[in-house]
């Protein structure tokens, strides 16, 4: 059967959102008591996942520079250098970065912005910039 088709396979109702996963691992190695393996965070994830795909999402967030790595023996050790907002923050860099015209899409961002987060994001700024002056 297609799984495709949402013909009842259970493994169709269980896939995880887009992202879903990298705060999975990115929580997991919040909780760690200091840099673990992969195989630590397939224990702690749990679920039918690979450790396969634990290394691919574990590559990919070391690229995006939300986790390190440090070499021991033949395989990584692993930590956090972000959490999950940290890594939300790190993909809508890379989206403004990948943009030729930043201010129109920075403007573009605000205007969408509803009051309440508007004026959150207005507060934020002047925190920062109050921040540069000391």
């Amino acid at each position: 059967m297609d799984v495709r088709s949402g013909g009842g396979d259970d493994r169709q109702s269980r896939r995880r959102g887009q992202g879903e996963l990298e705060v999975q691992v990115l929580a997991a190695l919040g909780d760690a008591p200091g840099p673990v393996t992969a195989a630590w965070v397939q224990e702690r994830i749990g679920g039918p996942i690979a450790y396969t795909t634990v290394m691919t999402i574990l590559t990919r967030l070391h690229a995006k520079g939300a986790v390190a790595r440090e070499r021991v023996g033949r395989s990584f050790r692993w930590t956090p250098e972000a959490d999950g907002s940290g890594l939300a923050a790190l993909r809508m860099r890379k989206v403004l970065d990948g943009e030729a015209d930043r201010q129109a899409v920075l403007a573009s961002f605000v205007t969408a912005l509803p009051p309440g987060d508007e004026q959150l994001l207005r507060d934020l700024l002047a925190q920062a910039a109050e921040e540069e002056e000391d």
